[in-house]
């Protein structure tokens, strides 16, 4: 029997108690951006309107931000991990960010200042790569775990950016404790969006990082004629882009758009949260047997917790199908729509959309959201096929089938 969509609205922020957005304000993303344009392979990613989807679903505009372009990496994680180390440096280094552009970090004079430095994380596969990039580039060490279940493609997609890198026997949460402790053992540096108590400084510049990608959105909705989206759909994992992209468009709009938060069945530690509605994080232990493996996480960023409780609207718990609908929906494009190929975790968005405004047991959901046809909707597709075997058993064999099959 075929799972069923989920939802819950958000109780959980107390009006005068509402989290900071200083550090996700248009100047200091604005900082994270001006160093990602300072790479050689830096380019904007394309918003891709979909308009004939659009006036399929009955909506005004569906604006689509296609992050398999970025830097050649094939999703949107390195702009966490790179600005999260460069900040690291310039901190060590006793400079501001905006001294430290690409080409003077990779430089042999930064480098012998430095010295020999080992940067360890744990991913599912685009997090770990972005990291191992950066740090390939930078001249530097990276060691990454996995979590058991992992992509074999993804981990040699790693280890080709001179990683050590492994799958272990571990579910997610458990493959950063590990990495955290092997970094202390050997005076490394963990590089990781999920904080905790302790360990809040380099989560928040993976945050700033994946600013950019937002920012360059907000750009691109002017470009289109659309001041203001009405919705936002994001995806999460542990939150961090989530609580990112929220913060981000919170602090810009004086009336924030209606912010949708959406998790994997089998991970979703925030919908679970909004259940409880107390204001406390909930966890979700165990394997978390999903094909969005970088939604697979079961422990939230208690920073991007604190900006998602206080100004999304929405937390929607997506089972396997609804993924694997929106990587055959976006990769078999309307009429003159642009294809995108986006991969699982990438998907959830635009396959969620579709069940919304095209199934009548979703109505209710439809009716609270307001989305009609007026609705200017942003998204972000934030991979493309990272797990190109299993991208074609979804969208050329009909893996995960809907119910309507």
């Amino acid at each position: 029997m075929e799972k069923n969509v989920k939802w819950k609205e958000n109780n959980m922020s107390e009006d005068n108690k509402k989290a900071s957005l200083d550090f996700l304000s248009y100047k200091e993303i604005n900082k994270a951006r001006n160093f990602h344009e300072s790479f050689p392979q830096y380019s904007r990613t394309p918003l891709v309107n979909l308009d004939n989807l659009a006036k399929r679903l009955e909506v005004g505009g569906i604006y689509l931000k296609d992050e398999s372009y970025r830097f050649g990496l094939n999703a949107f994680k390195v702009l966490g991990g790179s600005f999260a180390i460069a900040q690291y440096l310039a901190k060590k280094l006793g400079k501001d960010i905006s001294k430290l552009p690409f080409e003077k970090l990779i430089s042999d004079e930064v480098r012998n200042k430095l010295g020999e430095i080992t940067f360890f994380t744990a991913t599912d596969g685009n997090h770990g790569r972005g990291v191992a990039w950066t740090a390939n580039q930078l001249k530097q060490k990276s060691v990454v775990y996995m979590p058991k279940g992992s992509s074999q493609i993804r981990l040699e997609n790693i280890r080709k950016e001179g990683a050590k890198a492994s799958i272990t026997d571990l579910n997610y949460d458990d493959a950063v404790r590990l990495a955290n402790r092997d970094a202390k053992k050997c005076n490394g540096v963990m590089v990781q969006d999920t904080a905790w108590e302790g360990y809040e400084e380099i989560p928040t510049w993976i945050m700033q990082g994946y600013g950019t990608m937002a920012l360059e959105a907000f750009d691109q909705l002017k470009e289109y004629k659309v001041e203001r989206p009405t919705h936002i759909f994001i995806q999460a994992g542990v939150g961090s882009l989530a609580g990112a992209v929220q913060g981000f468009f919170a602090s810009v709009y004086d009336n924030c758009p209606t912010t949708v938060v959406v998790e994997a069945d089998e991970a979703a530690c925030l919908y679970k949260s909004a259940l409880a509605s107390d204001g406390k994080p909930r966890f979700v232990s165990g394997d978390m047997p999903t094909i969005m493996a970088g939604l697979a996480c079961g422990e939230p960023n208690t920073i991007s917790f604190e900006i998602l409780k206080s100004y999304s609207r929405y937390f929607v718990s997506c089972p396997d199908w609804v993924a694997a609908d929106g990587m055959r929906i976006l990769g078999n494009p309307l009429k003159k729509d642009k294809k995108v190929i986006s991969g699982e975790s990438g998907a959830v968005t635009a396959g969620l959309l579709s069940a919304i405004m095209s199934r009548e047991e979703y109505k209710e959901l439809r009716e609270e959201l307001k989305l009609d046809r007026q609705s200017k909707i942003l998204l972000f597709s934030t991979e493309g096929d990272t797990d190109p075997e299993h991208y074609r058993k979804v969208v050329w064999n009909g893996k995960n089938p809907s119910i309507d099959l």
